[in-house]
C-alpha cells in the first residue's frame, strides 16, 4: 500500500508565484519570481558559508558533495518503490530532497571519518567516495525506464527559472538553519579553520566542529541542487568567497564581503539573464540561461577582484 501525505495546497499550489507576481507588477511572472526567491535564498546561504569553505580548503569536498547526489536520488527512488510510490508520484518532490540530504550527509561524515583515521590524502579519500556514488547512482538509475515521468536531471542541473513553491519553503528554512548555526559556532569555525592547535588550545572542540561543518555543508548542498542544480550550487559556494579572499586582510572580512559578492553575483545574473536576449537567423529571440550567466558573472567578479591587491600597492606608492 501507498503511503501518502497530505500537505496544505495553499503554501505548495502553483497558483502561489502567480499571486504574488500579480501583487508585485503587471510585468512579473510566476517563474520571475520564483528565480529571484530561490536566486536571493541560495545566495543567501551559500555567502554564509562560502568564506568557511574556502578558508577550510573545502572546495572539492563540496564538489563532491554535489554530485554525490546522483547516488542520494538513487536510493530515494529505491525507498520510494520500497514504500509504495511510483516514479510519476508527486510525493517524490519532498521525499527526495530529504532522502539525498541524509545520504548527503552520511557521505559527508563518512569523507570525514576516513580522512581523520587513515593515511591518505584528502582528496584520495573524497575521490573513492565520489566515484563510488556515482557508480552507485548510474548503476540504478539505468533500471529506469527512458520514459519515465520522474526525471532525475531536475534534481541534478535544475535551474531557478523551474523552481516550485516547496523548493523556496525548503530553502528559506535552511537559511534560517544555517544563520542559527553560524551564530551559535562561528567564531569556532573561523578559529579551527585559521589556526587548529590554537583552537584546541583554548578548548575549542576542534573535532566536534569538523563533523558538524561537514553535515551543515552537506545539508546545503543537497537541499539547494534540488531546487537550482549542481551548477549554480557549485559556484555560489566557492566563487564568491574566492573573489572576496583577494580584498579581505581577515576572516571577517571576508565573511561579510563572500556573503555581499554571492547576493551581487545572484542579482546580476539574474537580471541580465532576463534582460538580453539574441536572435539566430529568423527565430525567436533566445534568452541566456540562468545559471550559467550567474555562474559567469560570479567569474567575471573574481576577475576583476584580482586587480585588488595591484591597485592597494599603487595606491600606497602614491601615498
Amino acid at each position: 500500500m501507498a503511503i501518502t501525505l497530505m500537505i496544505p495546497a495553499a503554501f505548495f499550489d502553483s497558483l502561489l508565484f502567480e499571486r504574488w507576481a500579480q501583487a508585485i507588477g503587471p510585468d512579473w511572472h510566476n517563474y520571475d519570481v520564483g528565480a529571484l526567491l530561490s536566486v536571493l535564498l541560495v545566495s543567501a546561504v551559500c555567502g554564509l558559508v562560502g568564506a568557511l569553505v574556502v578558508g577550510n580548503r573545502m572546495a572539492f569536498f563540496s564538489d563532491a558533495m554535489a554530485h554525490c547526489a546522483f547516488a542520494g536520488i538513487s536510493l530515494g527512488l529505491i525507498i520510494a518503490l520500497a514504500m509504495g510510490f511510483t516514479p510519476q508520484s508527486d510525493e517524490l518532490q519532498w521525499l527526495l530532497p530529504l532522502i539525498m540530504a541524509a545520504f548527503g550527509a552520511l557521505i559527508g561524515i563518512g569523507i570525514a571519518f576516513v580522512r581523520e583515521n587513515t593515511g591518505l590524502a584528502s582528496d584520495t579519500v573524497i575521490g573513492v567516495f565520489f566515484a563510488g556514488a556515482i557508480g552507485f547512482g548510474a548503476m540504478i538509475l539505468q533500471a529506469f525506464p527512458t520514459g519515465r515521468a520522474f526525471d532525475p536531471e531536475r534534481f541534478l542541473f535544475g535551474g531557478p527559472l523551474a523552481v516550485q513553491p516547496l523548493d523556496v519553503l525548503i530553502l528559506a528554512i535552511l537559511l534560517v538553519a544555517t544563520t542559527a548555526v553560524l551564530f551559535w559556532r562561528y567564531n569556532q569555525f573561523a578559529l579551527a579553520s585559521f589556526n587548529p592547535s590554537l583552537a584546541r588550545s583554548r578548548g575549542v572542540p576542534v573535532k566536534l566542529n569538523n563533523y558538524l561543518f561537514v553535515l551543515l555543508l552537506a545539508l546545503i548542498v543537497n537541499f539547494s541542487i534540488s531546487a537550482v542544480g549542481v551548477l549554480l550550487i557549485n559556484a555560489l559556494l566557492i566563487v564568491p568567497a574566492a573573489a572576496a579572499s583577494n580584498f579581505s586582510r581577515d576572516m571577517r572580512r571576508m565573511f561579510r564581503w563572500t556573503l555581499v559578492l554571492s547576493l551581487l553575483t545572484g542579482l546580476l545574473g539574474l537580471y541580465f539573464a532576463r534582460a538580453i536576449s539574441f536572435r539566430l537567423g529568423s527565430g525567436e529571440p533566445r534568452q541566456f540561461g540562468v545559471s550559467g550567466t550567474i555562474v559567469c558573472c560570479g567569474v567575471i567578479i573574481f576577475a576583476v577582484s584580482m586587480l585588488a591587491p595591484c591597485l592597494r600597492r599603487r595606491f600606497a606608492r602614491l601615498g
